[in-house]
């Protein structure tokens, strides 16, 4: 069912829905971002549907709403542990289409792989519910239409965000009685159709390609202009690695937390084993770890999809300027290359 609502009849929605929700979307926080006032968009309890910034891209993607950058898993002491509780609430969270994607490829990692499903994921999972932010112009980084991740239906309700009102399409029973006595109408969301920036999705064809392209000249001119500082991983909508570290009580050494903190395939010792030894020891071999991933390795684990969704985050948040979606496109270029070497030989 389709609503037309003031920003006012929305808030009022918001106070009813706080009562059994928890309302995440992107929010501004004034002067946090990088750079000397800037601004910084990340997701954060919202009570308003003015607080909500919805004209441009957060920073930092929704996954961390369901996978925060650090979280407590449980509490221990010398004789027994107890598990961090889950939230009492339901999540009700604002997302545009790419991160609904990117939250389906997080559950690939988190609830499918190896037959093992994460507890701590899984209850947060559980208790989500999706507002699909209306997305139909994009950004001048985005590329989700290469990655076939501009669209989504599957969501609780949709929003379009006009001047002081907007239009939402109510799709989830359990949502519909907050919108009794709104005004009806037709609306169904609409999605972008082009991006400024389009990539070419590499064709690995077999494993003598895939050999001879990580052994491929373009990876070494990361080694120069990468910095090794995670920020790209960080903003990912997809990634999923961490750490977990034990934290000890001063008063009882035996007593403490332990915590899952968002970590980086890019960080410099990420890939060291016991005994010393280190993979991926340079930043070349770390961004090409990264990039066969997204692009690669992911979809030929899962069958699917690439994992990367085209948000364009990475392409904001690198200090060196570097792009991924100019990345890919020179491996496609490689792979070219590559596959005529073989048909000349």
């Amino acid at each position: 069912m389709g609503y037309r609502i003031s920003f006012d009849q929305a808030d009022q929605i918001f106070e009813k829905l706080g009562e059994a929700y928890e309302i995440w979307a992107p929010k501004r926080f004034a002067g946090k971002g990088r750079y000397s006032q800037t601004d910084l968009i990340r997701y954060d309890k919202v009570c308003k549907m003015g607080e909500i910034e919805y004209k441009e891209k957060s920073d930092l993607p929704a996954k961390e709403v369901l996978s925060p950058i650090t979280q407590s898993l449980f509490y221990f002491t010398e004789d027994e542990f107890i598990e961090s509780k889950a939230g009492r609430k339901k999540l009700l969270v604002f997302m545009r289409p790419c991160d609904i994607h990117a939250l389906h490829h997080q559950e690939k990692i988190y609830l499918e792989n190896g037959g093992f499903a994460d507890l701590y994921y899984q209850r947060m999972k559980d208790r989500v519910k999706i507002v699909m932010m209306e997305c139909v112009s994009g950004w001048d980084t985005c590329f989700c239409v290469s990655m076939g991740t501009n669209q989504a239906e599957d969501y609780s309700a949709a929003i379009r965000f006009e001047e002081n009102d907007v239009l939402m399409d109510v799709t989830d029973e359990d949502l519909a009685p907050y919108f009794d006595g709104s005004k009806e109408t037709e609306f169904k969301p609409e999605y972008i159709k082009e991006n400024q920036m389009t990539v070419k999705i590499p064709d690995i064809p077999d494993k003598e390609v895939l050999t001879k392209l990580k052994e491929h000249p373009m990876w070494k001119e990361f080694d120069k202009r990468c910095v090794s500082c995670g920020a790209c991983t960080v903003a990912c909508s997809t990634c999923t690695c961490f750490t977990t570290t034990d934290i000890l009580y001063n008063e009882n050494a035996n007593v403490g937390e332990r915590k899952r903190t968002t970590a980086s395939c890019q960080v410099a010792g990420f890939a060291d084993m016991a005994g010393g030894m280190g993979f991926r020891n340079t930043a070349g071999e770390r961004m090409r770890y990264k990039v066969l991933h997204k692009f690669h390795d992911y979809k030929e684990r899962f069958g699917d999809y690439h994992m990367c969704v085209g948000c364009g985050r990475c392409i904001d948040r690198c200090p060196e300027f570097i792009s991924i979606a100019a990345t890919v496109n020179k491996m496609s270029k490689a792979i070219d290359e590559i596959k005529g070497g073989q048909r000349d030989e």
